[in-house]
């Protein structure tokens, strides 16, 4: 089986974030405060814990405008937080739902008709593997199953 790598935002763009310059729709982000309720930070794809101070904004996580390069809302710790290292593990962020939308897209980062599926938790490494396994997808976005947030990025390791 292919191994995978589970990457994050990038902490060059998180610290832009937390620094309040403009989201990917020009504005500033939201500061809240975390009920501990699901609010899954981007950066350290953990839960940003209850009486934490996180912000709301729009992101995109594509190189440049196209039309498939979606955008929409994300949570990001307000404070610095350690850009998740696990690399072929599992992010905690995703043992959060019972299931996530996988999509492929290839190398012009537009998506890869058929690729996308609900998948179970227990089956988000098996069914990237398949994906990525694929000459025509080069990396696989896990999306929210419910809301299609942006979560993280699959890649090959």
């Amino acid at each position: 089986m292919i191994n995978l790598r589970y990457r994050p935002m990038p902490s060059d763009l998180a610290a832009r974030y937390r620094r309040r310059e403009p989201d990917a729709y020009g504005l500033t982000p939201e500061l809240h405060v975390s009920d501990g309720q699901g609010m899954p930070c981007r950066h350290c794809l953990a839960n940003i814990a209850d009486g934490d101070p996180y912000l709301i904004l729009a992101y995109r996580p594509f190189p440049g405008l196209q039309p498939y390069a979606e955008t929409g809302p994300i949570f990001l710790h307000a404070e610095e937080c350690e850009a998740y290292a696990g690399g072929e593990a599992v992010p905690p962020v995703l043992t959060t739902s019972k299931d996530y939308l996988l999509r492929g897209y290839g190398a012009d980062d537009r998506i890869v008709y058929g690729t996308g599926a609900v998948t179970p938790v227990d089956a988000i490494e098996s069914r990237a593997a398949e994906l990525l396994e694929r000459s025509d997808v080069a990396y696989i976005h896990v999306r929210s199953a419910r809301n299609n947030c942006y979560q993280c990025r699959i890649e090959r390791a």
